[in-house]
């Protein structure tokens, strides 16, 4: 079972679904990103910290906290609006390093999308 963690885009994740909606139908159909896991078990959602890019502290928080839970997260996916963001939005994030960084800092996959929504 994945124990996964989403952070999606705080600017954009209303504007391209409402409510998580089309991660949480994804996660359930195995579809897009989702379906490199047999099973998932969610282990939290949060957004990305906002521009200019402050995700490794929020990712940083999230870790902290969820390790706390005795929940520790073992992939995270960057969702499908960040993807979004990243190629039409203008967001300063390059997922190349950031996946670099956030591997190596948190021990932790980082896969770039969720759905293909």
């Amino acid at each position: 079972m994945a124990k996964i963690a989403v952070v999606y885009c705080k600017k954009v994740k209303d504007f391209s679904c409402i409510a998580c909606a089309k991660c949480y139908k994804g996660m359930a159909e195995k579809n897009g990103e989702y379906g490199r896991h047999d099973t998932i078990e969610l282990v939290a959602m949060t957004d990305c910290g906002d521009c200019p890019g402050l995700v490794v502290p929020k990712v940083k928080l999230l870790t902290e906290i969820t390790s706390s839970l005795k929940r520790p997260i073992e992939v995270l996916h960057l969702g499908t609006c960040m993807k979004l963001a990243m190629e039409t939005a203008h967001c300063p994030i390059d997922f190349d390093t950031l996946k670099l960084t956030l591997e190596k800092k948190f021990g932790i996959e980082v896969v770039l999308g969720t759905h293909a929504y």
